[in-house]
Formats: C-alpha cells, sequence, structure tokens
C-alpha cells in the first residue's frame, strides 16, 4: 500500500505546482510595473528567492506529513498555540483585499464580453463600481453561505482553462511578428541590453512585492511531498523543474508584452485591460476577430467566480475550523444548521465591504482604484509568507525532534541563514510595497490617499487579530 501512495515522479509534482503558482495575471500585473527590465528581476527573484522557498516548503510538509492546518500546524508544532493562532488568523486576513478587488476582476471581465472593450474601467466613476461590486460580493457571500460547491468545481475547470491561455498567450505573442504580416514590434531597442536593465532605485523597489505576490503560494504544494516517489531526490527535482518552467513563462511573456506595448510608454489602465487587450491584438494579428477574446473572458468569469466563493469558504474555515477557544470567541466559531460559520461571515462581509466602499471615496478615478487594490494585494498577501519562513527557522533550531523524508539543507545553521534571508526579503518587499508608483496617482492627495490606505489596512488587520484573544478571554472568564 506504501508504494501506491508514492506514485508522483518529479515532472508530475512540476506540473501540478505549476498550474497552482502561475498564471498570465502575472506576466501582466509585473509588466505593467516595470516593462521589460522585469525580466532581468525575474531572474533575480527565481534564483534568490522562488526556489528556496519552494524547498523550504517541501521540507516542512514533509515533516509534518500529518498536519491539516497547513501554516498555522507548522507554526504550532513548533511553536506555541499563540503564534498558530495569529498564522492562522493572518491566513484569513490576508484574503479580505483579494475578495474585495474579485468583483472588480467579474465586471471588468464581463465588459470585455458583452462589450468588446475595457472602457469599462475609464468611463464609470470608482463610487458606481464600487457599489455594484458590493452587490456582487453580498450575493456570492449569501451563496456561499448555502454552501453551494458547484462554483468550486467550475473553477478546476476554468482554472486549467486559464493555464492554457497563458500559455497560448506566450506562443501567440512570441511568434505574431514572424508569422503575421500585420503584426509589428512595439518597444524599440530590445535587441539592446540596457532595455533589460532595472534602474535600482526606490520606485524600483516599490514594485518588488508584487514579483513576491506572483510567484507565492508555494506552500499549496506541500501535501505532495509525501506522496512523490523517492522524495529526497525527486521533489528538489521537481522544484527546480518548476522554477525553470515560471522563470521560462515570465520571461518569454514579458518579451511578448513588449512586442505589444511600448515598454517606454505603457498604458495606464494595463493591469486591468492588458491581458485582454493583448488577446484583442492577437486575434487581429492571426484574423480570428474576437475569438481569443472571448475564450480569455469566459474562462475569467469563471475563475474570478469560482476563486471569490472559494476564498470566502476556505480560509475561514482553516481559521475556524481548529479553533482554540483561548484565542478565538465561541460565537465567531459558532456553526449553524448547515454547518456554516454565521458570524464569521458576517465579519468577512463586514471587513470587505468596508475595502469595497472606504477607497473609492478619495480614489475617485476606477482604474486608479483598481490598479490600488492590486497593489494591496501584493502587499497583504505575501504577509502570510513570513510565517512559513519564521516555522522553517524553527524547525532548524529544533531538527533532533523531527523526521523527515527530504531536506533542504541538512546543516541547521544554514537553513536558518537561509529561512531568515526569505523572512527578510519578504517584510522589506511588503514594507516597500506600501508605497504606491507617482504614476498610478492623478494629483498628490490621491497618492498621500494610498499610501495612508496602505499602511492603516494592515495595522487593522493585526490589531483585531490582537483584540480577538481579549475577546475570547473575557467570555471565558464571565463563562
Amino acid at each position: 500500500m506504501a508504494s501506491d501512495t508514492k506514485q508522483l515522479r518529479w515532472f508530475n509534482v512540476a506540473l501540478i505546482a505549476f498550474v497552482a503558482v502561475w498564471g498570465l495575471g502575472n506576466v501582466v500585473n509585473n509588466y505593467a510595473q516595470q516593462g521589460l527590465s522585469v525580466i532581468t528581476s525575474w531572474i533575480l527573484i527565481m534564483l534568490l528567492y522562488f526556489v528556496p522557498y519552494a524547498l523550504i516548503v517541501g521540507q516542512l510538509g514533509s515533516t509534518f506529513k500529518e498536519a491539516n492546518g497547513g501554516v498555522s500546524s507548522w507554526i504550532k508544532a513548533t511553536s506555541t498555540k499563540r503564534l498558530a493562532y495569529y498564522a492562522a488568523w493572518t491566513y484569513w486576513v490576508v484574503h479580505i483585499p483579494y475578495l474585495a478587488q474579485k468583483p472588480q476582476g467579474i465586471l471588468i471581465a464581463m465588459s470585455w464580453l458583452f462589450k468588446g472593450n475595457g472602457n469599462f474601467v475609464n468611463t464609470i466613476s470608482s463610487l458606481t463600481v464600487s457599489i455594484i461590486c458590493l452587490a456582487l460580493f453580498l450575493l456570492f457571500l449569501w451563496l456561499s453561505s448555502r454552501g453551494i460547491a458547484t462554483l468550486n468545481r467550475i473553477g478546476s475547470i476554468a482554472g486549467t482553462a486559464m493555464f492554457i491561455m497563458s500559455i497560448l498567450f506566450i506562443i501567440l505573442a512570441v511568434s505574431a511578428p514572424f508569422m503575421t504580416k500585420g503584426a509589428h514590434i512595439a518597444t524599440p531597442d530590445m535587441t539592446s541590453i540596457k532595455t533589460y536593465i532595472p534602474k535600482f532605485d526606490v520606485n524600483y523597489f516599490t514594485t518588488i512585492s508584487m514579483l513576491v505576490f506572483a510567484v507565492g503560494g508555494a506552500e499549496k504544494i506541500s501535501p505532495y511531498v509525501n506522496n512523490t516517489h523517492n522524495a529526497a531526490r525527486e521533489f528538489p527535482k521537481g522544484m527546480l523543474v518548476l522554477a525553470g518552467m515560471v522563470a521560462f513563462c515570465a520571461i518569454l511573456g514579458s518579451f511578448g508584452m513588449g512586442m505589444l506595448f511600448n515598454s517606454n510608454h505603457i498604458p495606464s489602465d494595463l493591469m486591468a485591460n492588458g491581458a485582454y487587450e493583448a488577446f484583442r491584438r492577437l486575434g487581429l494579428y492571426y484574423h480570428v476577430g474576437p475569438t481569443f477574446v472571448i475564450l480569455y473572458a469566459l474562462a475569467n468569469t469563471l475563475a474570478q467566480v469560482s476563486a471569490l466563493a472559494f476564498s470566502i469558504d476556505a480560509p475561514l474555515k482553516i481559521l475556524l475550523g481548529d479553533a482554540d477557544s483561548n484565542f478565538i470567541p465561541k460565537k465567531l466559531s459558532k456553526l449553524n444548521a448547515k454547518g456554516i460559520p454565521t458570524n464569521g461571515y458576517i465579519l468577512t462581509g463586514t471587513l470587505v465591504g468596508l475595502l469595497i466602499v472606504i477607497p473609492a471615496l478619495g480614489i475617485g478615478n476606477m482604474n486608479e482604484l483598481y490598479n490600488w487594490l492590486l497593489n494591496l494585494n501584493s502587499v497583504v498577501m505575501p504577509l502570510r509568507y513570513l510565517w512559513v519562513f519564521l516555522a522553517y527557522m524553527l524547525l532548524n533550531k529544533q531538527l533532533k525532534k523531527f523526521n523527515s523524508e527530504y531536506h533542504f539543507v541538512k546543516n541547521p545553521t544554514v537553513g536558518m541563514i537561509i529561512g531568515g534571508w526569505c523572512f527578510f526579503f519578504t517584510a522589506f518587499a511588503c514594507l516597500m510595497g506600501m508605497v504606491p508608483k507617482l504614476s498610478y496617482a492623478a494629483n498628490p492627495s490621491t497618492w498621500w490617499f494610498q499610501l495612508s490606505l496602505n499602511i492603516i489596512t494592515p495595522v487593522i488587520f493585526i490589531a483585531l487579530g490582537m483584540i480577538l484573544p481579549a475577546i475570547a478571554r473575557h467570555q471565558n472568564k464571565v463563562a
């Protein structure tokens, strides 16, 4: 039986992880921030961050093979229940900005699907869009509270379709100038090395959180470590192949974006409309009309809808599923007759609703609002990766207590250094990401408003996470 459970080979692991980690949005969003110089950034982030990150996750997954709570279980095993609670809280709360942006993505996808253009983000006021997004979110919150599982199954199909479209984009974009008569290279000097060298100034360092955000999520791979044949050899091989695949797609994808969009004059709405506009241009070059746009819009709509429903329910269940009454108030984890944590859903709805509406009061442009919320995601989402690296450092401090089939590095001191580097780099990227790019704000007051929100939002999330244990202790004393 043991051999039957270890059927995954290195190429299986690499493919599973690639579908889970990568997407076309990673190429578009980072090209929008850095232009063609992002190619150098991709190479650096792969070598210095992504490869050790993935291999660290491999050792943690192999060591704590029976753990069901992911990162929080790793922290609980190597430290205290209190730290484990904060890890679980972080994993849940960073999804709030993610949930707040999904309705925007749905509206943009539907605009391209039914109108054939992305003018929606440029012609509608941000407050109007926010009200529509709030209504959409509340609808899916209600559907999720009723235990609708069909959307998640749709998401698996949509996720595969999005993966196929990402690969298709790379093939079509890179080959278009050589295979079609109408295509021309948009970026001049693509053969010059200077085009690919980043300018390492403050503005550059404010964009690296988006790179970290793009390659993060490797902890999803951890359950597969112990299902890998000869994990000690094949898992790291699979992760190295994964890094190569991601780097290949990131570099060629960015190169393709440079052929379609001038790296020196990047459109302000590229984050919101870049993928659709790219497929629209490719459709014209290959004489298939809006076919590519329709296919991508359909796949993206389904993927956004499923991600919205799944991300409402799954992170909350991780937080409350193994809730400790010393840290989580009983009322918050109370289930209704259908097994749904109603009060948890109310808390989610309140936080997401505030994050949808309040920013629109100070950011009047819909495109700026979209860019800001995406950048906020790149600031707060990587905060959960900090717990991965902390767990790895704690594991290296007490390595003799645990058994693992796979070791990234056998020397605990070297392991501490690698874990510390990844922790520091992630924290640095998040802090720098709080500073908005000057090009994203139409005026100084909007820039300061965005900066204030970028600082206040994580502070509120942390404060709320610290308040809940105090409420739980008070309720326990009263009881």
